[in-house]
């Protein structure tokens, strides 16, 4: 038998009391944590909207053109939240790369290597990408305008330029090319895959992208024609 003292005297208990463990302090521990919960929530929430205003403004305006106040009036919250979220601009603009991409995802490069024939898969490859890049053209205009005025652009287009590389290296495989016409043939596919040649071949929308790709891939074709073999 145990005694707590109660008013002034001893009353008789069956257990000892446990500190910590009355419903009361259940019901506080899980109070908190359902605090904890939402306010994490809240916060993802915030983050998510100040986010996506970012992309949507560098998507009209441009990064250079884009600023704190705009994007805190768009998301509805003050500017100090802003930084609050994204200390730096690079934590902003890696934040808005990894956002557009997740929404505007590439063609993947791998759904190629089952092509054998390097022309087939070359136009097959340009298709995709240009295709990705008349549907998204309104945000890398913008950026790539911007990207020597904005030093964080950099750095969240380190995504772009590693997967156009991969891209490249894929269309590259099977033409045989060797020495010099390597070179060629690398420096052709560097230059086919980006954005800035699909928007000199389409013309602004006078060329189809149907002959934008024959176009590309004929330079490709001549760059590798030394050394090239089909089989």
């Amino acid at each position: 038998m145990y005694y707590v003292m109660c008013a002034g005297s001893y009353h008789p208990i069956r257990s000892p009391v446990k500190i910590g463990c009355t419903e009361m302090d259940v019901q506080k521990r899980s109070k908190r944590k359902y605090e904890l919960k939402q306010r994490a929530a809240e916060m993802a929430d915030t983050r998510r909207r100040i986010t996506e205003a970012a992309v949507e403004l560098h998507g009209t305006v441009g990064p250079v053109r884009t600023t704190v106040s705009a994007i805190a009036e768009r998301a509805g919250v003050q500017r100090h939240t802003v930084y609050r979220h994204f200390r730096t601009e690079d934590d902003l603009y890696l934040a808005c790369s990894s956002h557009f991409s997740a929404l505007n995802p590439p063609p993947d490069p791998e759904s190629w290597r089952s092509i054998a024939d390097p022309r087939a898969r070359l136009t097959r490859g340009l298709d995709e990408l240009y295709a990705y890049y008349e549907r998204t053209a309104h945000m890398w205009m913008n950026v790539m305008r911007d990207e020597p005025l904005v030093d964080a652009l950099g750095p969240s287009l380190a995504p772009l330029r590693d997967y156009l590389a991969a891209a490249a290296r894929t269309l590259a495989v099977g033409w045989g090319a060797r020495g010099r016409r390597r070179h060629l043939l690398d420096a052709a596919l560097g230059h086919v895959v980006g954005f800035e040649a699909w928007r000199s071949l389409t013309g602004g929308g006078s060329v189809t992208r149907v002959d934008a790709v024959e176009l590309a891939a004929g330079l490709v074709e001549t760059a590798a024609s030394a050394g090239s073999h089909r089989g």
